[in-house]
């Protein structure tokens, strides 16, 4: 370490020869609390001096020099009383360290000299009290300068050696003794002051270390190890700080978070070196935004925090947030593999969306959400009509918290028509909630809101108790179509509790069938693979449903035991057009070559269903073959023999 030169340099050195700032300062500030002591001593031993001396020598021994060191001495005490050592740069610092050591020389060859001369004058008490004068001179300097020895070192060799000369050559063998007995008192507590000083800057260095690996803790527990980019500790401490800093002014910046559209894909496909490989990208491009004025960070997985601290614009700063997009539409090179995971982005302004750090991050967080499922791919702006939407949104909650769910909650069922026997198969359980406070609530609505406050599992096993005590009724060869959330298949307790459910109703597991988003896989692919081999093995039936509208539906395809793939209603519309119907044949051909069966959702016309036959497609649901409606009243359709519908 450059604080510590070694022992011999510390003893030969005139000078300080300390590279470190920091031990520069700290000497400054030390020296600061002894110098004036010493000068203080200074001036009183000499008055003693002089005082003894008075009648004996000549006035301009006792008085005039006397006088006129004392007066150097107040002035150089009251220089150090002043000084501010922290306020003084590196280079300033040394250079008055080294006038220090060149004014203690002159000071100590001063007071040595004037007191060898009073020496002259006197009898033995006066020649005792030199010696004692020149004792205590140089025990003081060695302890006010233990913190710059070089100093010490040379008022030592000076004054002891000086002294020490005139002793000798006196040829008086009681100052010789006291010249020895000095200068192995002298040798004794420099020693002493070699080992302090050592401590000192070892203490400097060890605290200076301290500090350094302080602040590069601080510093990683700020800063996102995969991406160097600030984590999201410390992008909230920022939100804290630009809200505090805009309080007031209602000076305007926005958040944004912006989260990768296709990682879940690409981490389970490639693997997670794979998926790191694309984070650090994302981090690296994501960086090149990052100015004075735009703050980024890393929030976890593959999301991600933004903060524009110049706002007043919001046309600007949506622009701003869809370049960020765009940049990670590019394509990521994983070796020969190049990868689009794709962002979107959701943007909030304060203070028009809120105050408060949490209300503020929520409401981008919504907006992405906003994005994620109408502008994938671009930033939503948070706008009053999203915050009408969650005040409707809370309404739900609150109704659906303190609801009656037994008594408000019911069932409805759609029949999967079998195209080739014109028989009903299958009924689809439909959830329907009435609410006392809010009347009819569609399944989307209150489906998410039970999601996002925890209630799904709870509403999940209740509805399909009422599924499964309604699917009694039925005759045993139609079966039971049942709807699982995302957050379902992600628990295992749920999962458990839906066996349980199952076996307790005493239905046949095989007649039931359990209905998967590719939401629900997303969550957690291996989690999900876990679930569906474990409700497999009792005989229950699971269908990919909503199929060609996710991003790698074909991916969970081939990887999962499947029987049965719905095709989104989507497609239905188009169905009778040239690229519909290419569409839908390749979706049934895939079916058919991987032995499932294909569910066409969403027909409503018989020039839909006339299309899907042509195309082989077995099994149809929608409202030309039957609305959802409750099973009393489909019991009472199943007795009436289904006419078949003209092709």
């Amino acid at each position: 370490m450059r604080l510590i030169r070694g022992r011999r340099e510390l003893l030969s050195g005139i000078v300080p020869q300390y590279t470190d700032p920091e031990a520069c300062t700290r000497q400054l500030l030390e020296l600061q609390k002894q110098v004036p002591s010493l000068y203080a001593l200074l001036s009183v031993n000499a008055c003693a001096l002089a005082y003894t001396h008075y009648a004996l020598a000549p006035a301009w021994l006792t008085v005039g020099l006397p006088g006129l060191m004392i007066a150097l001495c107040a002035m150089r005490a009251v220089h150090w009383w002043r000084l501010r050592p922290e306020d003084i740069p590196w280079a300033a610092a040394l250079r008055r360290l080294r006038s220090t050591s060149l004014l203690t020389v002159l000071f100590s060859a001063f007071f040595v000299g004037w007191a060898m001369t009073l020496n002259g004058y006197g009898g033995p008490f006066e020649q005792g009290h030199v010696a004692i004068f020149v004792a205590i001179t140089v025990i003081a300097c060695i302890f006010c300068l233990t913190h710059l020895p070089a100093a010490a070192l040379l008022v030592t060799v000076i004054v002891i050696g000086g002294f020490s000369i005139y002793c000798f050559t006196s040829g008086n063998s009681v100052f010789i003794a006291i010249a020895l007995n000095t200068a192995f008192v002298t040798v004794v507590m420099v020693r002493i002051l070699t080992n302090n000083f050592l401590a000192f800057l070892q203490l400097i260095a060890s605290k200076a270390e301290a500090q350094r690996l302080s602040e590069e803790n601080r510093r990683l527990a700020h800063t996102d190890s995969l991406t160097g980019l600030p984590n999201r500790r410390s992008f909230f401490q920022r939100l804290d700080a630009a809200i505090a800093a805009s309080d007031g002014r209602n000076a305007a910046f926005a958040l944004a978070i912006f989260d990768l559209d296709r990682f879940k894909p690409i981490n389970d496909t490639f693997g997670h070196k794979a998926g790191d490989r694309v984070l650090e990208e994302t981090g690296r491009r994501l960086a090149t935004f990052a100015a004075d004025g735009v703050t980024i960070a890393r929030l976890g997985g593959d999301e991600f925090g933004v903060l524009i601290h110049a706002a007043a614009c919001p046309d600007a700063v949506v622009a701003l947030c869809n370049r960020i997009c765009a940049a990670l539409r590019a394509p990521i090179s994983l070796g020969e593999t190049h990868v689009v995971p794709g962002c979107s982005g959701g943007l909030a302004l304060y203070p028009s969306a809120s105050r408060a750090a949490d209300a503020l991050f929520d409401r981008a967080d919504y907006a992405l959400y906003h994005s994620k499922e109408r502008k994938r791919g671009s930033t939503t702006l948070f706008s009053q009509e999203h915050e009408d939407a969650i005040r409707a949104e809370r309404a739900v909650e609150s109704a659906l918290q303190s609801a009656d769910l037994t008594a408000e909650m019911e069932m409805h069922y759609q029949p999967i028509l079998d195209t080739t026997t014109d028989r009903i198969t299958t009924v689809e359980a439909l959830a329907r909630w009435t609410s006392p406070k809010l009347g009819r609530v569609p399944p989307d609505r209150f489906i998410a809101v039970a999601e996002r406050c925890g209630m799904i599992h709870s509403v999940t096993l209740l509805l399909l108790r009422k599924a499964l005590a309604d699917a009694a009724r039925l005759p045993a060869e139609i079966g039971l179509s049942f709807n699982l959330s995302s957050h379902d298949l992600a628990s295992p307790e749920t999962v458990l509790a839906i066996l349980a459910a199952v076996r307790q109703s005493g239905l046949d597991p095989r007649r039931i069938t359990l209905e998967l988003t590719e939401t629900a896989l997303m969550r957690d692919f291996e989690g999900a693979q876990q679930a569906i081999t474990l409700l497999r093995a009792l005989g229950i039936a699971i269908a990919l449903d909503d199929f060609g509208t996710g991003y790698s539906s074909l991916n969970y395809v081939h990887r999962l035991p499947l029987d049965r793939i719905k095709i989104d209603r989507g497609f239905m519309a188009d169905v009778e057009t040239d690229l519909g119907r290419r569409v839908v044949s390749t979706i049934l051909d895939l079916c058919q070559n991987l032995g499932l069966d294909g569910i066409a959702e969403g027909i409503e016309t018989r020039e839909q269903l006339n299309a899907v036959r042509r195309h082989g497609c077995r099994y149809v649901q929608g409202y030309l073959i039957g609305r959802p409606r409750p099973m009393t009243e489909l019991l009472e359709s199943l007795a009436t023999p289904i006419q078949p519908i003209a092709v």
